[in-house]
């Protein structure tokens, strides 16, 4: 059964940082697309972050160079950091997996990210 737990929401003063961290079990994230998407209230959920089993990246426009996800294959999980954090970045985090063969997408139950101005 794969899980996905998140962590490391709150609320921080806009120029702040947070790091994501999301646990994964019954996957393996080094071999799996993993990502990082979010949603705003009253918003569709979008992708903010996606790295590949190669190592290779891929950042939404707005989040290039303020945001970095990476991997620790030791504890089988998948970060976010995020620096000069914006109000518009306030939203729920959810953590994401792809698997190939089969296909199947998972999801984690989200972390609140509140950003004040």
């Amino acid at each position: 059964q794969v899980q996905l737990v998140e962590s490391g929401g709150g609320l921080v003063q806009a120029g702040g940082s947070l790091r994501l961290s999301c646990a994964a079990s019954g996957i393996t994230v080094g071999f799996t697309t993993m990502g990082w998407y979010r949603q705003a209230p009253g918003k569709q959920r979008e992708m903010v972050a996606t790295i590949r089993s190669d190592g290779s990246t891929i950042y939404a426009d707005s989040e290039k160079g303020r945001f970095t996800i990476s991997r620790d294959s030791a504890k089988n999980t998948v970060y976010l950091q995020m620096n000069s954090l914006k109000p518009d970045d306030t939203a729920v985090y959810y953590c994401n997996a792809v698997k190939s063969l089969p296909p199947q997408t998972y999801w984690g139950q989200g972390t609140q990210v509140t950003v004040s101005s």
